[in-house]
C-alpha cells in the first residue's frame, strides 16, 4: 500500500497510522480561507475518501490556529472581476465545509486550537467529533461588520448549539473559549493545548479499532434521524441495520457475536470490541 499523499498549495496532508491529518495551511493568515484553499480542501477530502490507508480524518490548521474565517480580500475583492472564479470559489467553499464533511464516509475529527472564527465554524460542526484546546478562541464577529454570518454558518450553529447560545453569540459577536465551547457542548471536550494532539489521537485510535462499516452506518443513522418522526426513524433505522449486514466486508457483526457468545472474550460495557 502506497504512503504517497497528494501535494497541494494551501493544504497539507500528514499520516499517523490509519489517521490522516488534513491541515489548512495558510499560517501567515491564521488559515483564513482563500478560493485556492477551498479548492484544495475539496481535492484533499476526495483523496482521503478514496485512500485505502485512511480510516479517520482530522481537520485542523497549521501554525497554532484553526481558521480565522474567510479571507475577505482574496475571496471577495480577488474574485469581483472574475464571475467564473467567484462561482467556483463559492461552490468549493460550501462543498468541502458542509456537503463533503457532513456526509464523509469515514470518521472525522475537528482539532481546534487558536482562532476559530466565522466560516471556520462550519467544518467544526460538520465533523463527527470536535476537540478543542481550552484556550482556543471562537467567535462569530460578522455582526460587527454589519452583516450576518456568511454561507451556511447561521444554520450550522443551530445544529450544534442550543437556541439561546446560537442567538447570543451570533448577535453579540462575543468570543468564547474552548473550555466554554465544551461546557455548552459545541465541542465534545476541551483539553490544555499541550495535550490537544494526544487527546485527538486517543479518540482516533479508538475509532480505528472499530469496524469501518459500523462507524459509517452508525454516524449516518444518528445524523439522519434527528429530523425524523419516531415512525420514520424506526423504518429508516431498520433498513439501515439490514443494509449494514450486507455491506460490511469485514463481517464485524458476526465476529462480535462469536466473541460474545462462543469465545466469551467480549462483554459489552466491560471490554472493547476491537477489529481482529
Amino acid at each position: 500500500m502506497s504512503d504517497d499523499v497528494i501535494q497541494l498549495e494551501n493544504v497539507k496532508i500528514e499520516r499517523d497510522g490509519r489517521t490522516t491529518f488534513v491541515i489548512l495551511n495558510r499560517p501567515e493568515k491564521r488559515n483564513a480561507m482563500s478560493p485556492q484553499l477551498h479548492m484544495d480542501m475539496c481535492e484533499a477530502l476526495d483523496w482521503a475518501e478514496e485512500d485505502e490507508q485512511t480510516q479517520v480524518v482530522v481537520i485542523t490548521g497549521a501554525g497554532g490556529n484553526f481558521c480565522a474565517g474567510q479571507d475577505l480580500k482574496l475571496y471577495f475583492r480577488g474574485t469581483e472581476g472574475d464571475p467564473r472564479l467567484r462561482a467556483r470559489a463559492r461552490r468549493a467553499a460550501h462543498s468541502w465545509r458542509w456537503d463533503k464533511l457532513s456526509r464523509f464516509p469515514k470518521a472525522t475529527i475537528a482539532m481546534v486550537h487558536g482562532y476559530c472564527f466565522g466560516g471556520g465554524f462550519t467544518p467544526v460542526i460538520a465533523c463527527d467529533f470536535a476537540i478543542a484546546a481550552e484556550d482556543a478562541t471562537f467567535g462569530l464577529s460578522e455582526v460587527n461588520w454589519g452583516i450576518i454570518p456568511g454561507g451556511l454558518v447561521a444554520w450550522a450553529v443551530t445544529q450544534a448549539m442550543n437556541y439561546r447560545d446560537a442567538i447570543y453569540y451570533s448577535v453579540t459577536g462575543d468570543k468564547f473559549s474552548g473550555k466554554e465551547a465544551a461546557a455548552m457542548k459545541f465541542v465534545n471536550k476541551s483539553v490544555p493545548v499541550a495535550d490537544l494532539r494526544a487527546a485527538t489521537m486517543e479518540l482516533a485510535r479508538k475509532l480505528e479499532a472499530k469496524s469501518p462499516a459500523a462507524v459509517r452506518y452508525t454516524k449516518e443513522a444518528v445524523r439522519s434521524v434527528r429530523g425524523m418522526s419516531q415512525d420514520q426513524a424506526m423504518d429508516y433505522l431498520n433498513c439501515k441495520s439490514d443494509a449494514l449486514k450486507h455491506m460490511d466486508p469485514e463481517g464485524g457483526r458476526e465476529k462480535a457475536m462469536k466473541m460474545f457468545l462462543d469465545d466469551k472474550v467480549f462483554k459489552p460495557g466491560l471490554g472493547e470490541f476491537k477489529r481482529g
